[in-house]
C-alpha cells in the first residue's frame, strides 16, 4: 500500500497556500486545521452564544502606514469590545478578507502575528473564514463568538429614567491618536497613537447586576449615548466637565474637546446604572476586568422625555447646552 503524502505548501493552490502560511498558526480545534468549509464547535455547557461582526476598510478605518500587526490586533479588539459590552467572554472568531494586489504576504504574516499575540492574551482562537481578491482597498471583516450565562447578557435596552450614565476608562484618546498620526497635534510619548492603534476591550467588566443597559463607545461618546437613550425612549444629559480625559488628551487643550466627545475609536463601555446600584465614591470607582482595574466615571443621567424626541444633549460646567458640528462617526 502506498502511503499518502501530506501536501506541502508548494503543492497547494495559491489561496490555500496563503491561508496555511499566514493563518494556520492561529487556528484552534474548531477550525479543523482550516481544511474544511466550516468550523465544528461545541458551545460551552450551560451558556448562550453571543456573536457580533465588524469590518475595517483601508483608508477608512486604518491608515495604509499603520503597522500591520496593530491592524490585526485592533480588528480583534474592536470585536472583543462588543462582547465586553454584553458581559460575555470570548470563545473564537472568524476572518473574512478581500485582498488587493498591493498587500504582500509579508504584510499578512505581520498582521497574523498581531492577531496571534492578542488571541493568546484574550483566550480565543481562529475558527475559520474566507479569502477573496479585490481591485479596491483591503477589506477585513471579523466575526466574534462569545458566551454568557443564560439571562445575564446586558443589552442596549433596559435603562430607566433616573439611571446614571457611566463610562469606563478615558474618552478621546483614539480620535486624538489619529490626529497625532496625521501630524495635526503633538504626541511626545506616543500615548495617543498607541491608544488609536491598540484599544483596550474591557473584557470581564462585571456588568450583570450593575448596569441596566450598556454598549461600547466606537462611533463617538455623544452619538453612542444618543443611541442608548433612543433605544430606551429616554433623554440623556452628558456633563462635559465630568467626561474622563487622559493627561495626554487634556494637554491638547479645549480646542480638541469636540474631537474627544465625538471622534470615536474609544472602545470603552457606556452604561446605564440605576441609582440603587451606583458604586459609592462621588461618581468615580475602580472595577476589575480580565486584564486589570479600570476606572468608571459618572458623566450624566437619563430622564424621561418631556418635550420633543428622545436623544442626547451635552452641557458645560455651568449647565449651558453645547453644540457640535457633528455627533459622531457615520458608517454610511
Amino acid at each position: 500500500m502506498t502511503r499518502q503524502r501530506t501536501p506541502s505548501l508548494t503543492d497547494l493552490p495559491g489561496e490555500f497556500s496563503f491561508i496555511r502560511r499566514c493563518f494556520a498558526g492561529l487556528a484552534g480545534p474548531a477550525a479543523l486545521d482550516l481544511r474544511d468549509d466550516a468550523a465544528l464547535y461545541t458551545p460551552p455547557s450551560g451558556r448562550e452564544l453571543v456573536m457580533a461582526a465588524d469590518a475595517m476598510v483601508e483608508n477608512v478605518h486604518f491608515l495604509p502606514s499603520d503597522p500591520p500587526d496593530t491592524i490585526g490586533g485592533k480588528l480583534l479588539r474592536c470585536n472583543l469590545s462588543d462582547l465586553a459590552a454584553m458581559g460575555a467572554r470570548p470563545e473564537g472568531w472568524l476572518l473574512t478578507l478581500a485582498r488587493p494586489p498591493h498587500i504582500t504576504d509579508d504584510w499578512f504574516e505581520a498582521f497574523s502575528h498581531g492577531l496571534k499575540a492578542d488571541q493568546e492574551q484574550f483566550g480565543l482562537t481562529l475558527m475559520g473564514g474566507d479569502t477573496t481578491s479585490t481591485t479596491g482597498p483591503l477589506v477585513l471583516s471579523l466575526t466574534i463568538i462569545g458566551s454568557v450565562i443564560p439571562g445575564q447578557a446586558v443589552q442596549r435596552r433596559g435603562a430607566q429614567a433616573g439611571d446614571g450614565l457611566w463610562v469606563s476608562g478615558t474618552i478621546g484618546d483614539g480620535a486624538l491618536g489619529l490626529q497625532a498620526l496625521q501630524g495635526a497635534i503633538p504626541d511626545p510619548d506616543g500615548w495617543l497613537a498607541r491608544r488609536y492603534h491598540t484599544p483596550q476591550p474591557r473584557i470581564g467588566l462585571p456588568l450583570y447586576g450593575l448596569a441596566s443597559a450598556a454598549m461600547d463607545v466606537s462611533d463617538g461618546l455623544v452619538q453612542d449615548a444618543g443611541h442608548l437613550a433612543r433605544e430606551n425612549n429616554l433623554c440623556v444629559t452628558i456633563r462635559a466637565a465630568d467626561v474622563p480625559l487622559s493627561d495626554a488628551a487634556r494637554a491638547t487643550g479645549p480646542a480638541w474637546l469636540e474631537t474627544c466627545l465625538t471622534g470615536g475609536d474609544d472602545y470603552e463601555i457606556l452604561m446605564a446604572i440605576p441609582a440603587e446600584r451606583e458604586p459609592a465614591g462621588q461618581g468615580h470607582t475602580i472595577m476589575q476586568t480580565l486584564h486589570g482595574p479600570v476606572p468608571l466615571t459618572r458623566i450624566g443621567e437619563f430622564t424621561a422625555p418631556t418635550h420633543g424626541q428622545p436623544g442626547v444633549r451635552v452641557v458645560d460646567a455651568s449647565g449651558t447646552p453645547m453644540a457640535f458640528s457633528r455627533g459622531g462617526w457615520s458608517h454610511l
